[in-house]
């Protein structure tokens, strides 16, 4: 068993029964969130990358909790120098961690910290956890070798973004669902901000249409999967 609940932007927290991990957890300054860093106990935080609408609360929810923070490595050392446990990967490589299993994959974007740093590639991330398999897209443009990703592992769950301007947009997020093939998939990175303003009812609806199946979630709200 696996819940997954959408905490708005591109934040998700993923529950086993046991373990709780928080992606991208931003929360503070995000007029969409219905919860706040407070409410979020997580033994590990996964980073996709590292604007500040992505990193958002992750500090000061790895220091409460001490909790674990697993980015690329450029990241990984940054969150280090911050003082709190990281665990650091790249692109292409995998590990085993008490949850389960965590593959980071290419995304096309940008990753920066708030200073202006660089902070390593941008990626999604592959969590098998809990019997399931979630794909985060991170922040990304359509990319052919999605078509791969849904080749090496069967996706129970693809988190994607549609809101356009900064990545994919609608009809480029239903062509990623074509390429991967998940069981389910999920809008992401909508609404928040003017610029990014989306229907994902419309991309529920062209995912439908071209058999899929896609499910909208407010925020807050959990599914088992």
């Amino acid at each position: 068993m696996l819940k997954l609940t959408y905490l708005s932007h591109s934040s998700f927290l993923l529950e086993d029964g046991t373990h709780t991990i928080a992606i991208d957890p931003f929360l503070t300054g995000n007029p969409t969130a219905p919860m706040k860093a407070e409410d979020i106990d997580a033994q590990f935080i996964v980073l996709t990358h590292a604007h500040g609408d992505h990193i958002g609360d992750s500090f000061d929810i790895a220091k409460r909790c001490d909790s674990l923070v697993i980015a690329v490595n450029e990241l990984a050392g940054y969150v280090a120098e911050k003082g709190m446990q990281s665990h650091p990967m790249h692109i292409g490589g995998a590990y085993n961690f008490d949850f389960g299993r965590l593959k980071f994959t290419i995304a096309h974007h940008g990753s920066a910290s708030p200073e202006g740093l660089y902070m390593g590639e941008p990626a999604g991330v592959v969590i098998t956890m809990g019997g399931k398999t979630v794909y985060h897209t991170g922040d990304t443009g359509l990319f052919l070798d999605m078509q791969l990703i849904g080749e090496r592992d069967r996706i129970d769950c693809m988190l994607a973004p549609i809101g356009d301007n900064f990545t994919m947009g609608i009809d480029d997020a239903v062509k990623a669902v074509e390429f991967v093939k998940p069981g389910l998939a999920i809008p992401m990175h909508y609404n928040t901000f003017p610029v990014i303003e989306a229907d994902p009812e419309e991309f529920r609806r062209k995912v439908s249409e071209q058999g899929g199946s896609a499910r909208v979630l407010a925020y807050g709200e959990s599914i088992e999967l």
